[in-house]
């Protein structure tokens, strides 16, 4: 049984969908779990249907280990037994990399990690600010800018929950006229700024810059559109990261030192798994951002009913 979209306009069902056939270059892999982002709901029915949605994956392989994979090929997506992926994408997993937490540095650690690294070109001692810190993309920044060697890191959301326990400097609530706080928590002004919001958020973040400052555009939860002056760019670039256009052997190298910072206690994430059957709550509660990585699991193949 999968997640199906059948109708662009109509809701998802749980049935029977075709099995995949690998082509060349390509696996059918048998998945344990699946990763729910915000861009699965929002592509979802964008392409051509039937299909099964989703992106990310952990799959059982032959030989008893695990392996993530970041994306699917269409029709056949994650939310199912089985999933179509290109045959480079897997990456064995450690054995002690729990099959959640594999996920919840999957394609929101990769956001994270290398919107900081790769885009912005982080430097030891830099300031750094997490916008949508709350997040699943934002609370791996929030400590990924420290693995990183930021000097300091500001965490900016709407609500925190246990974010204080990730090791931010200071927290600023967007809430209000969050610009001036920004400004005072900035002292200098960021070097870097990480924003999965977009909007208003990043207006005023830019507001709280230094000269010379990066800002990275990783998401647009917060509005699809923000106004800035031209005046208030000079001197600051304003940068964005998409997983898709990075190389997969960046993405690589990226997911396993994340992998080894998560088994060494430096990386904390968040996660909570549901049965795939319950995916309609999944995706209402991903509507409302949750605070932690929400993981649809599968039997283990060949397992018993």
């Amino acid at each position: 049984m999968a997640v199906v979209v059948r109708d662009a306009a109509a809701a998802p069902v749980f049935e029977d969908f075709e099995e995949p056939v690998a082509g060349d270059g390509q696996l059918v892999v048998d998945v344990l779990a699946a990763g729910l982002n915000p861009v699965d709901l929002a592509l979802m029915g964008s392409g051509p249907l039937p299909a099964v949605p989703g992106n990310e994956g952990v799959a059982r392989l032959a030989g008893g280990g695990r392996a993530y994979f970041e994306r699917t090929i269409a029709p056949f997506g994650s939310f199912a037994p089985r999933a179509l992926v290109a045959a480079e994408l897997p990456i064995t997993l450690p054995d002690d990399l729990s099959t959640a937490d594999a996920l919840a540095i999957g394609i929101a650690g990769l956001a994270a990690w290398l919107a900081l690294e790769r885009a912005a070109g982080l430097a030891a001692g830099e300031s750094v600010l997490v916008l949508g810190a709350s997040g699943a993309v934002g609370r791996i920044a929030v400590q990924a800018a420290r693995l990183l060697g930021a000097g300091r890191v500001v965490g900016a959301a709407r609500e925190f929950g246990s974010l204080g326990d990730l090791g931010a400097d200071a927290l600023v609530e967007l809430s209000g006229d969050y610009r001036a706080a920004l400004r005072e928590a900035s002292r200098d002004g960021f070097d870097v700024v990480i924003d999965p919001l977009f909007g208003a958020p990043l207006e005023a973040a830019l507001g709280a810059s230094a000269p010379g400052a990066r800002l990275v555009s990783v998401g647009a939860s917060a509005a699809a559109t923000a106004t800035i002056e031209r005046s208030a760019l000079v001197g600051r670039t304003l940068l964005s990261h998409g997983n898709r256009t990075t190389p997969v052997e960046v993405k690589r190298e990226a997911y396993v030192r994340m992998c080894g910072h998560v088994v060494s206690g430096e990386l904390r994430v968040a996660s909570e798994e549901l049965p795939l059957e319950r995916f309609a709550e999944a995706f209402e509660r991903q509507r409302g951002h949750p605070h932690v990585k929400l993981v649809l699991t599968n039997p283990e193949p060949g397992a018993t009913p």
